[in-house]
């Protein structure tokens, strides 16, 4: 998770749909519970759509009630990057993806046990590899 990837927003504009590239290159943020996996419950890996990376695994996701898809871990404690963010006159924890820097979304602390974290994302910034049967 280590290989940092970087491009030109041509690039970036290029890969992503118009929706993807709002949310993970200018911090848009979609509709509540219009998203693709909000309400998703296959298991598998959520991935970033920017750069494939493994971000969440199906059986952190839960119902938050937000109308965003919703996790209490990221895959790997280096997966997820965390940063301040004051925007809108709010104090909150901004998630990107950590190789990328993709806008994921932000983390608060009202989620479940073991962690207290509501990992609250975008269907926008991730993408979905199903489990292997078996």
């Amino acid at each position: 998770m280590n290989d940092r990837i970087s491009k030109t927003e041509a690039q970036w504009r290029e890969k992503l749909s118009p929706e993807q590239y709002a949310v993970c290159r200018c911090s848009a943020t979609e509709p509540a519970f219009t998203g693709k996996y909000y309400d998703h419950h296959e298991a598998g890996t959520y991935v970033c759509a920017g750069c494939g990376a493994p971000l969440f695994e199906s059986n952190a996701k839960y119902e938050s009630g937000s109308g965003w898809p919703s996790y209490f871990r990221p895959i790997a404690a280096t997966a997820v990057a965390e940063y301040q963010d004051t925007s809108h006159g709010m104090r909150r924890v901004e998630a990107k993806c950590a190789r990328c820097e993709s806008h994921l979304g932000h983390v608060f602390p009202d989620g479940p046990k073991p962690t207290g974290l509501r990992y609250c994302i975008n269907s926008a910034a991730l993408g979905f590899e199903p489990a292997e049967p078996g």
